[in-house]
């Protein structure tokens, strides 16, 4: 299953209304990914290396997240630097290492850090049931809501029908290759697999219906705006104003 490991918790964001974080995080992640001044992307890793502090999250499971969208990253500058036009600084051959080229990788690193940063403090510190009535009470498309919440519950069903497939398979004495049997096999199983979860989904629709469901999901959370959750909005806008000075007032001046 899909460990919840940051959604519970006494800290000042766990205490925050759900709804003013996922705000804070889109909006974050707006104007940091718009951003393309260095000192901005700077301080909004700053701002986001803050947040899972104030969270008191572990620090051993962030690391491993960041570690994994840094992996990612790694391609960019294994690739960008050397493709990128501009000011050579370091050539080996007909590879040249351009000045832009590695201005831009730093970019896309500091932004995709304080970018992930912020969502693992400000989105990740809830349930994703609690996460799906936040969305739901932001005006976000139902059925867009209700595809988020449905596709977690039943995304375990669909794993464990999956192992049991393929357990059926090597009981068969299916032994993977890389061949056109393996190939035909695995089609077969994902083919079985689609079929599975369509009958699985309609039974849990009629299930649903006769259980009176009428398209709402009702939770036990109770939405409500405190004077401190008034404090942390202007805390976080104040932050994003300044983000946004520091981008773009050089160029309005």
């Amino acid at each position: 299953m899909i460990s919840e490991i940051f959604a519970f918790g006494s800290s000042p964001v766990h205490l925050l209304d759900p709804r003013i974080r996922v705000m804070f995080a889109v909006l974050f992640s707006v104007v940091t990914a718009v951003s393309d001044r260095f000192p901005t992307v700077c301080l909004a890793l700053l701002m986001a290396l803050a947040l899972p502090v104030l969270a008191r999250l572990p620090l051993r499971p962030v690391l491993t997240r960041l570690f994994i969208v840094n992996g990612l990253v790694l391609f960019i500058w294994l690739v960008l630097p050397w493709s990128y036009e501009g000011t050579p600084v370091f050539s080996m051959g007909p590879l040249v290492i351009s000045r832009e080229g590695i201005g831009l990788s730093a970019l896309i690193t500091i932004k995709s850090n304080a970018i992930v940063l912020a969502l693992i403090a400000m989105v990740a510190t809830m349930p994703v049931a609690v996460l799906g009535q936040a969305l739901d009470r932001l005006h976000i498309p139902e059925k867009l809501v209700h595809l988020l919440l449905i596709t977690y519950r039943y995304i375990f069903v669909i794993e464990s029908e999956y192992h049991q497939l393929l357990r059926a398979a090597r009981i068969r004495s299916f032994t993977p290759r890389t061949d056109l049997h393996t190939y035909k096999t695995y089609a077969y199983l994902l083919g079985m697999l689609f079929v599975r979860a369509a009958a699985r989904g309609e039974r849990v629709h009629q299930a649903m219906i006769c259980r009176g469901f009428n398209g709402k999901f009702l939770c036990l959370y109770n939405f409500a705006i405190k004077q401190g959750d008034l404090v942390w909005m202007l805390v976080m806008a104040t932050g994003l104003i300044g983000l946004g000075v520091l981008e773009w007032a050089p160029v309005i001046w």
